[in-house]
């Protein structure tokens, strides 16, 4: 453990996930799961030298072996994968390959295996002790179930990394999705473990795919309380997905006493996205990172794995939410009112012929309710985190309306 200059807190060992190999994860032209999104967010982390920190190892990630792969995939869905790979003119929709969504392309099997195979990279990182926080902002593809592809996810590389813990004999994971969509994909994997935590805050399945992740949905019949959905109301900005956030996880945290936390972090949340309908900005999506940061510190002796997401506005939001993702997993967190590098700037609008942000920051004024301050029935946020807490903190010991 190395200390950062300045600072007394000790940094973290620190793995980040990264190869430009990983763009080759691409639906073509014009669709919204950009591979640029990756390029932009390695650049950023490195000219603010966030790649460069003593105490931060990159690793580029090797492709995942179909036995890796079917740890959490069926070996038919597996088999389906690279057949339509080999063959894009095949699609098999009934596996959701070669969908709108998830368009067959020739080498489709490896560019999403190499993805997965990052986040098992990370998970094995924190089992050897090498690191204690791990970040594959590549990852994050949590709608892919076991034997289906689903918006944009072929491969669930959270669920494969979240499964490697378990098999390198972790007893309890927590994994915190914080995704714009619900994470429906992860949780169907562990619907039935109870060794599995999953909560995910996302914007209503009435107003966005995928439809579904309400309260009442809450574990199979063995596990029943290890799924957390709060469906958040369109519109729903910082301060309402704040006091949502701390009024529902870290408690259920404290009483589930996981021992390693994976957490989701696509930043489609934010108001300019244009493919979902939350408020957020890049100051309250940064302090969601932080927040579930503390929460490994507290409880899982300070072991976080930390994936992307979605997140479609490519330019703008993207690259300065993950920096930060990773600034904060390595020990040093980039101050809002940071300039945004000029390098980065200047390849951007040289590239792209795009203006940037000035800042890391939105410049806004973050603040939000404590729970603590009392329940209101008014309010539409408030109903909704109430619906959650009555559905799951019970069968954790906790009380709904005091805890």
């Amino acid at each position: 453990m190395t200390f950062l200059p300045g600072l007394s807190q000790p940094a973290p060992p620190t793995t980040v996930v990264w190869n430009s190999a990983m763009t080759a994860y691409n639906f073509g032209p014009g669709h919204p799961m950009a591979p640029e999104r990756m390029d932009l967010t390695a650049r950023l982390a490195r000219s603010l030298g966030l790649l460069d920190l003593p105490h931060v190892s990159v690793e580029a990630p090797e492709v995942a072996s179909d036995d890796e792969l079917e740890t959490v995939h069926s070996p038919e869905f597996v088999a389906a994968v690279h057949r339509v790979s080999e063959d894009p003119a095949s699609p098999d929709e009934s596996r959701g390959l070669g969908t709108d969504d998830d368009p067959a392309f020739l080498g489709m099997h490896e560019a999403a295996a190499r993805l997965a195979g990052g986040s098992l990279l990370a998970a094995a990182a924190v089992l050897d002790g090498s690191a204690l926080h791990a970040v594959n902002f590549g990852g994050g593809l949590h709608h892919a179930s076991r034997d289906r592809a689903s918006g944009f996810c072929i491969y669930n590389d959270s669920a494969l990394a979240i499964q490697r813990l378990l098999d390198g004999g972790i007893r309890r994971v927590a994994y915190i999705d914080v995704d714009a969509h619900h994470g429906d994909g992860t949780e169907s994997i562990f619907w039935e473990d109870p060794r599995v935590l999953t909560i995910s805050l996302h914007e209503s399945g009435l107003t966005l795919f995928p439809g579904t992740g309400f309260a009442n949905e809450i574990g199979g019949p063995q596990a029943e309380g290890s799924a957390v959905n709060v469906a958040l109301p369109s519109g729903t900005g910082d301060a309402g997905w704040l006091r949502a956030f701390h009024a529902v996880v870290p408690q259920l945290i404290g009483a589930f006493a996981p021992e390693v936390i994976v957490s989701q972090h696509g930043c489609d949340s934010h108001r300019t996205d244009p493919l979902t309908h939350l408020n957020l900005s890049v100051d309250g999506q940064r302090e969601a990172a932080t927040a579930v940061g503390n929460l490994a510190a507290r409880h899982c002796g300070n072991r976080w794995i930390a994936t992307g997401g979605g997140g479609y506005n490519v330019m703008d939001v993207v690259p300065r939410s993950w920096s930060h993702l990773i600034a904060i997993a390595a020990g040093r967190p980039v101050p809002l009112r940071t300039p945004v590098p000029e390098d980065w700037r200047k390849y951007v609008d040289e590239k792209f012929g795009a203006a940037t942000p000035g800042l890391m920051g939105d410049d806004v004024e973050l603040w939000w309710r404590s729970w603590e301050v009392g329940f209101d029935p008014n309010d539409a946020v408030d109903r909704t985190v109430m619906a959650t807490r009555k559905a799951v903190f019970p069968l954790h010991g906790l009380d709904p309306w005091f805890d």
